[in-house]
């Protein structure tokens, strides 16, 4: 099979970027895992999605549908549901789906995978292995889709959005969700969803907390929890027993870059280390969505697809502009920033980034060879927020740096 623009993942970045590039004139195929487009939105159902990109408020099926609708009625799109990939070539890859072992030759390839959770086994979660303990996705699927509940006693490892809303959930399902526990001083989902999923239901969000230990032989029995320190090390004077059914894990995703062994990864993001046009170290091969940078909106990965489809499609024409590359870095406040390199000229360019603290009346500041360029003001910043500064190249020359002041 023969196509322009190969896109890999069919959730909100994979069919953005599809039809962006079918509408820039690329023929297109995306190849989906799952049986249907939509990926996570389709066990989404809370409301909250749609703002950024609809101008209205849309749960996540809804989202998904109507993104789907539109690559059915695109002609330039080929979708091949139910269908894995196994190999990454030079401009081709090798998928397996209902028609056995095929190899998709491209002239450009977006990977928009996503991310999988962090499980019991990444975090090295203490105590035995009952039945009971499971991620957040995994709960939110049973809840959501296949209708059954997890547990009736519940405790929530870690403060991620997904976590956050599941709590609210399964509140609402009749679970009694005892406390989240945070091991960071902050945390790492979205402050509306705190007051809304915690606060509004009364359910404590303990920080500088974790569970030392799960108790249970067949079934979770109960917990011990506390404090730790500066360094994550447990305090063991602060050592409680918690009673419980279930554990929840809320503690991270990891992207989905097990494919890519050749492709250079940001530790601080686990995702790849892209350009101004999103392309990785292989000019062909983009990336954009979760499995670049884990976004905190799904509106915000949809138009992140819609602008890497675009590249993706001009470089398969032949008609992706470059030049003297910039070098972009930063100080010890920021987590990341990205695209880690521009290209010289006069437009505006947007970065992306996370604190890697709180801040609070900051500037946010831009200098290339010590010279200020551009600043932005951030009343209140937090690493669970990425943040956008948009500026323009035309003072850069050679090297951006960002710093806090």
């Amino acid at each position: 099979m023969r196509t322009d623009v190969l896109v890999i993942g069919g959730g909100p970045a994979g069919m953005s970027a599809a039809l962006s590039a079918s509408q820039n004139g690329s023929k297109v195929v995306i190849v989906e895992r799952d049986a249907i487009l939509g990926g996570i939105l389709n066990q989404c159902i809370h409301n909250g999605f749609g703002l950024h990109y609809f101008n209205e408020e849309l749960t996540g099926p809804e989202f998904a549908h109507r993104f789907r609708k539109m690559v059915e009625a695109d002609k330039n799109i080929k979708v091949l549901t139910n269908t894995l990939v196994t190999e990454f070539k030079n401009k081709k890859v090798v998928v397996m789906g209902a028609n056995g072992t095929e190899e998709i030759s491209c002239k450009a390839c977006v990977i928009a995978m996503g991310c999988r959770e962090r499980t019991a086994g990444n975090i090295s979660l203490n105590g035995t292995r009952p039945m009971g303990v499971l991620t957040a996705g995994t709960a939110q699927k049973m809840v959501n889709i296949d209708g059954k509940m997890v547990g009736k006693d519940i405790v929530i490892l870690g403060s991620g959005d997904i976590g956050l809303i599941m709590a609210r959930r399964l509140t609402l399902e009749g679970a009694k969700v005892h406390a989240v526990l945070e091991i960071n001083p902050t945390s790492s989902g979205l402050r509306r969803n705190i007051l809304q999923c915690l606060d509004d239901f009364n359910i404590p969000l303990l920080y500088n907390t974790t569970i030392f230990e799960v108790v249970g032989k067949d079934r979770v029995e109960g917990i011990y929890y506390g404090q730790v320190d500066e360094h994550f090390n447990h305090i063991e004077s602060t050592r409680k027993f918690l009673k419980c059914d279930t554990v929840i894990l809320s503690v991270g995703l990891i992207p989905e870059m097990q494919y890519l062994q050749d492709v250079p990864i940001n530790p601080k993001t686990n995702g790849a280390f892209v350009n101004e046009h999103y392309q990785t170290n292989k000019p062909w091969l983009f990336s954009c969505g979760n499995i670049l940078h884990v976004h905190d909106l799904v509106d915000n990965v949809a138009l992140e697809g819609k602008q890497v489809g675009l590249f993706a499609s001009l470089y398969a024409k032949q008609q992706l502009n470059e030049g003297n590359l910039i070098k972009v870095s930063h100080s010890q406040d920021f987590a990341y920033i990205l695209p880690y390199t521009l290209f010289e000229g006069e437009e505006d360019v947007e970065m992306k980034f996370r604190l890697k603290n709180k801040i609070v009346r900051k500037w946010i500041v831009a200098k290339s060879q010590g010279k200020e360029i551009a600043k932005k003001f951030v009343l209140a910043g937090v690493p669970g927020e990425m943040m956008t500064f948009t500026l323009s190249k035309k003072d850069v020359k050679g090297e951006l740096t960002f710093v806090v002041q």
